[in-house]
């Protein structure tokens, strides 16, 4: 297996978690989102794709995907996705992998209304027909659930990053696009991971929407307990706020 190889499978060893009935699955509404998607990439000069968790592979790209990049439909028709993930840079492959795992990590924590209100950018270098590395920007989002609220078709779109002359390494945000709040999806690097059974106990709570009051009533501690910890497990997490540390506990898979 090549390194390339390993790469994807870091991400694509992840999605086998994910259990889905075809039956439940109505492709007739993914026929629905193509077209839709092709007219946004007509009139939005983006490449657009739709990627299916179920079938781990992109089941559609707009008809100038390529173009972007100077490729032709024959040059990536039959190799399909596996065609632009060997053109990433090796660097920016392997962190947009981890950080892929990371994203839905995060989205399995989250209600379905918050899974369909978020979604994620991130900047990356590409190989181009010209042989050179451009930066490019990516959004994907989640198009559709399945029955069971699980993350089923994203849609991707794909641009010229702005930044092509500052950015120097791949970098990732969340963005809920209903408060236009982003959250880093990089955990610091000074984060301590080691929390306490109660410290993970009321992160949990906290993830599901109590308030400090809440918990200590639920956990028959006093307020300033929970206060105590809930300040302690920011600080570890080197969080900001309670939100960005239920984000980097998921992605850690703290609240498994």
């Amino acid at each position: 297996m090549n390194k390339q190889n390993g790469i994807q499978e870091i991400f694509f060893k992840f999605l086998m978690q994910y259990n889905f009935e075809e039956q439940d699955l109505d492709y007739e509404v993914l026929l629905k989102h193509i077209s839709n998607v092709q007219t946004l990439s007509d009139l939005g000069n983006s490449g657009t794709a739709i990627f299916d968790l179920s079938k781990r592979e992109i089941v559609f790209f707009s008809n100038n995907f390529g173009k972007l990049l100077g490729y032709n439909p024959s040059d990536y028709n039959e190799m399909g996705q596996n065609f632009f993930a060997d053109k990433i840079h090796p660097e920016d492959a392997l962190k947009c992998s981890i950080n892929g795992v990371s994203v839905l990590k995060i989205f399995n924590q989250f209600s379905s209304d918050e899974k369909l209100n978020h979604k994620v950018i991130r900047e990356y270098r590409m190989l181009n027909s010209k042989n050179n590395y451009v930066w490019l920007v990516e959004q994907y989002q989640v198009l559709e659930l399945d029955a069971k609220g699980q993350t089923w078709l994203m849609l991707i779109i794909v641009d010229f990053s702005p930044n092509q002359d500052s950015l120097n390494e791949c970098k990732s945000q969340l963005m809920n696009f209903k408060t236009g709040k982003f959250i880093g999806i990089e955990i610091p690097q000074k984060a301590d991971l080691k929390l306490t059974k109660r410290e993970n106990e009321i992160l949990k709570l906290v993830k599901n929407g109590l308030l400090s009051k809440e918990i200590s009533n639920k956990l028959s501690i006093s307020v300033h307990t929970v206060n105590t910890h809930r300040q302690r497990f920011l600080e570890k997490l080197k969080a900001n706020n309670s939100f960005e540390a239920v984000m980097f506990a998921a992605k850690l898979g703290l609240l498994d």
